[in-house]
This record gives C-alpha cells, structure tokens and sequence, in this order.
C-alpha cells in the first residue's frame, strides 16, 4: 500500500469524526481532495450547483443531527461562496467543518489567478480558521479544527493549497483520539441556590425558551408546574417547547403572538432558558431577570441579569426543580393563558371567512393545509421572509417534527439548500421546503441536485410574484414599495422540464388534491401555489419605535394573521383550568 498524501490523511480524519457527506463544486485546486473522496468507501463526495448551497446543506445536516459535517470549495471564488451558508451554520451553532482549498502554495502572495486568503476571509464565521502551509502540520490543523467545530458548535475553516494536498502526509503522525460529542454543563453549587432564592421570593415567574432548550422538554415542564409559570417562546424555541405545553403562552418578537410579550412584562422574574433572542425591544427593563445558556458570552448581551447562570437548561432545571418551593397560586398563570387564548381568537376571525374561495389564494391557508397533510415527523426547511410567518405560525410541533431554517442570520434561499442537506440524512423521511419564489429563484440551480440524486424533497413554493417581507418592512417605515416585484416564469413547467413532478396551483378548492399528490410522490416535487401578494397587514398606528428593525417596545404585535391550530391548543390549555 503507497504512502498516504495529505488530501487522504485529511479525508480519512473527516470519516473518522463521522463525516459521512462532503459537500461542494469540484475544481482543480481541490481535485487531489475529490479524488481521495471517491476512494475512501466512508465517505461520499455531494455534487452540489452552487457552494454556497453545499454549506447550507452541510448546516443543516449538522442542525438535524448535532454531529460534525462538511463541505468544499476550490480555490478562490469557490470556496467565497461557501461564506453565505457558513455564516449561517455558525451562527446556528451548526458544527460544520469547510475545505476551502487554495492556489499553489508557492503563488501565496503574488496576486496569482483567483488569488484570494481564505485564512483571513472566514474569521468572522468561525471559531477556528487556519492555513496548511507543509505537510508538516498534518494532522494537527484538521484535528484541532474539528475539535473547535464540535467543542464550541460552529464552523472550522481549513484553509488547503492543492500542491500541498497532493503531496506525501509525514510519517508516523501523531493522530490522537478527536472528540465528536459535547459534555453536559452543570452550573456551580452557589449559582443553583442563588437561583432558587430568587424563583423562591418571586410571586409571578415567567419562563422564556429558545433552542437551548432543546432536548430539556421534561424539565421545562416540571418547572414550570412546580412555580406555576407560563412558557413563551422564540422562533428557535418553537419546535422544542410548545407542543404537549399546558403552560404555552405563544411567542415574543417580530413574529410573535398570543401572550408572551404580556407575560414576560407583568411577571417580577423572567427566566431566559437557552435563548440568544436578539430583540432586546421585546424584553422588559423593570423585571428581575435570570438566564440560563451554555453559551457563556450570550450571557447578558441582551438585557441587564440580576443573575447569569453558565449551564445546559437541562443540567440547571434537574438541579434546581427540588430546589425550590412549589408554588400554589395559579392567577398570574391562568390570567396570562386566558390572554393568549382571547389573543389568538381574535387573530384568527381574520382567515376563517372564505379562504377556500379567495383567490388568489391566501398564503396562511395554504401553510394551514400542509401543516395537516404533512407526516408527522416532517423536516420543514423554511425560507427567510414571510415563510417565517407561516411556519412560525403555522406549523404544528410534536416532539418529532423539526423545522430548520436561518432563523439567526436570516439569508434569503436556505430552504432548498437545507433541504438537500436534511434529505441525505434519511430518504425515506419526509422533507418539505418551504419556499418563496424570491429565495427559490436565488439558488434555483440547485433544484437539479435534487433531480440528479433523486432526492424525494418537496418544494411548496409560496408565489407572490414580490419579495413580501421587504414590502412589509417599507410600509413600515412609511416607504412605498419599490424593487420587490417578480416577473415570475410558471415555476412547475420547469420543475417538469428537469425531470421533476410540477403542479401550479391557482385556485383554493385544488390545493389540499395537489399537495397530497406532491407529497406521495417518489421523487422529487414541486407544487407553486400562486398566493396573495397582498397577504400583510401592519398595525393600525405606525410608531416611530417599528422604522428600525421593528423595534416595538410599546406596541405587542407587528404582524396580524392567522395561528393554526395554536388556537385548538391554547383552548384545550384553558379547558384544563381548575374551576373556582
């Protein structure tokens, strides 16, 4: 057996820290790489359209799973186009490891053809971002990078010259055993008890829960029925805390509904468990306020804490729960779930009257139909913009549904990338993308991918021929629209033409037919439902708080619309009310 070259040695510590998928564009700086792919049994090569779909897909991959995965670019504008979707992994806290290969080590330096330093260029979007300059520093650099990758949970950059990943890797390297799962975190002893001394003198806690809380359902729960709290939540925190919720008082923020903003203000604790949420506008600045994050440097970036406590929710909650005195008064409770109830009744009148009439077609109808007729452990890949709305709206939690989308760093045509990355994880598990037509038609290249691997995602692309979010965001600041139509082909003529299933969808009394047929399909589908591009509405007053970044601190909601079956859920909460 010949000597292994550094492209083989660095393929073979991807395998060996469960990288079963490499995704990217193939180019002559990272050929020695591919080509060591394509011998290496454990691994395979994922031939993306675009690099910047390879690390959405890599991202999302990591998200589902929370092991390590990958993607490449060759030199130069390759691997910059990786940037877009690595942001987004880190700032998901993704573990993604990326090859960003680059020109002939011996040209570094000179203004070389599609010179550019990735080593420099990805810091910002990593934890770890290095270069191999020899051989020699194999294989430390990639081991430490999937250390920092899994350890910290985000992005590596390795940064690999295509003459140096053909040479021979060092002798008897020194390769040591590489982390692949984080430890659980459990606070201090004196964090606990002064945590517990706080819920212990508050009367009204509220709890408020991001995606730190996932797997921690079971204890948020227990919690909050051992100090009587309500449960709102963040867009990240929805699929993990709100189904099975007797305590659910719906979600804070831009697309928040029902009483979480009233909760986490008229309570005198606020306990953050596992949330970074970033619009510090919707948090309280008179209440005592606790958070709880694993994450060390999110503490206190948001709002001013009576108290940080460094710790998994679950670890904390476990400690804490027989810590503290059951609470029996429930009237701060029952009071804030009969408010998110009445608030979400009112919401709904809004899309209950002939929607299955209305065309064009309301968009909150056509999310309310896929939410029934999706499997119960879907993965939804959303789109930025107003599929946010309808997901965050929309869509159903279980337990087993997951919903991913850039939720944090909010980049337009994640969905189908993400989607890519979601379905080569299981293909016989039912993945749904969650389209518009602005962020399909971005990255629409790589709808062939799915064709080529035949992979079975379905695309519900939600055409409203404009970019609705930045519409809204213009009205807001009292602007007219302008730039944000679409001249839009029929989208499911080219689905067909690419050896896809296509069906457009115009009128309601078709499209619950339609996305059954789109969803028992084999392969991959597409159903463009034409829906109403004027499906906004905005407050009745404009504030001056709403023109930057909706920064509503006096006002609770800035969208209106429907919630779904929220409302069967927040009904069946207030049913199970004890009666005076």
């Amino acid at each position: 057996m010949g000597k292994q070259t550094v492209a083989e040695q660095f393929v073979d510590l991807l395998a060996r820290a469960g990288v079963r998928r490499l995704y990217g564009v193939v180019g002559d700086s990272l050929n020695p790489v591919v080509d060591a792919v394509r011998r290496n049994a454990a691994i395979d090569w994922i031939q993306v359209r675009h690099e910047e779909s390879a690390a959405f897909a890599a991202g999302a991959e990591a998200q589902l799973t929370g092991r390590l995965a990958a993607c490449a670019g060759s030199c130069g504008p390759g691997n910059l186009h990786l940037i877009n979707g690595l942001y987004d992994a880190h700032r998901s806290m993704a573990p993604v490891l990326a090859l960003a290969s680059h020109i002939p080590s011996s040209e570094i330096g000179s203004g070389y053809f599609q010179e550019t330093h990735p080593d420099r260029l990805f810091g910002e979007c990593s934890h770890y971002c290095e270069l191999i300059s020899s051989p020699r520093q194999m294989p430390r650099v990639p081991q430490t990078a999937i250390q920092h990758a899994v350890g910290r949970s985000g992005v590596s950059v390795v940064a690999l010259p295509g003459d140096i990943a053909a040479l021979p890797a060092p002798e008897r390297a020194e390769e040591h055993a590489l982390v692949t799962t984080r430890p659980s975190v459990r606070p201090g002893d004196a964090e606990i008890d002064a945590l517990a001394r706080m819920v212990d003198a508050a009367d009204r806690v509220t709890l408020f829960c991001g995606s730190g809380t996932a797997g921690a359902h079971a204890e948020v729960m227990a919690f909050a029925e051992r100090v009587k709290a309500p449960v709102g939540h963040a867009l990240r925190g929805k699929e993990w805390i709100q189904y099975d919720n007797p305590y659910d008082v719906g979600m804070s923020g831009l697309l928040g509904y029902g009483a979480a903003y009233e909760a986490t203000h008229e309570c005198d604790l606020l306990m953050l468990l596992g949330t970074d949420f970033p619009y510090n506008a919707f948090l309280p600045d008179d209440v005592k306020i606790v958070q709880v994050d694993v994450r060390p440097e999110h503490l206190g970036r948001r709002s001013k804490l009576d108290l940080a406590v460094w710790g998994d929710v679950r670890e904390t909650l476990r400690c804490l729960t027989p810590k503290v005195r059951a609470k029996t008064d429930r009237q701060f409770l029952n009071r804030m779930l009969k408010k998110h109830a009445d608030a979400l009744e009112g919401k709904v009148r809004a899309y209950t009257r002939r929607v299955d009439k209305h065309i064009p077609i309301h968009p909150e109808y056509v999310a309310s139909v896929l939410d029934e007729e999706a499997a119960g452990d879907a993965v939804f890949t959303v789109d930025t913009g107003m599929c946010n709305v309808w997901a965050a709206r929309y869509l159903t939690p279980n337990g087993r549904r997951r919903v991913i989308g850039s939720f944090t760093h909010g980049s337009m045509a994640n969905a189908v990338p993400q989607a890519i990355g979601a379905q080569f994880l299981d293909r016989g598990r039912q993945v749904v993308s969650m389209s518009g037509d602005g962020g399909f038609a971005m990255l629409m290249g790589d709808f062939l991918t799915l064709v080529q691997y035949d992979l079975p995602v379905k695309v519900v692309l939600f055409n409203n021929s404009s970019l609705g979010m930045v519409e809204l965001e213009m009205m807001v600041s009292g602007l007219p629209s302008y730039g944000t139509t679409n001249l839009n082909p029929d989208f499911a003529e080219i689905a067909r033409a690419a050896g896809a299933y296509g069906e457009r969808v115009e009128k309601p009394k078709h499209l619950r037919a339609a996305l059954r047929s789109a969803l028992r399909y084999k392969g991959p589908a597409l159903l463009d439902v034409v829906t109403d591009p004027n499906a906004l509405s905005i407050p009745p007053k404009i504030r001056a708080e709403m023109v930057t970044g909706f920064a509503l601190s006096a006002s609770k909601v800035v969208l209106e619309g429907g919630v779904g079956r929220m409302v069967q859920m927040a009904r069946s909460n207030l049913r199970n009310l004890p009666r005076p």
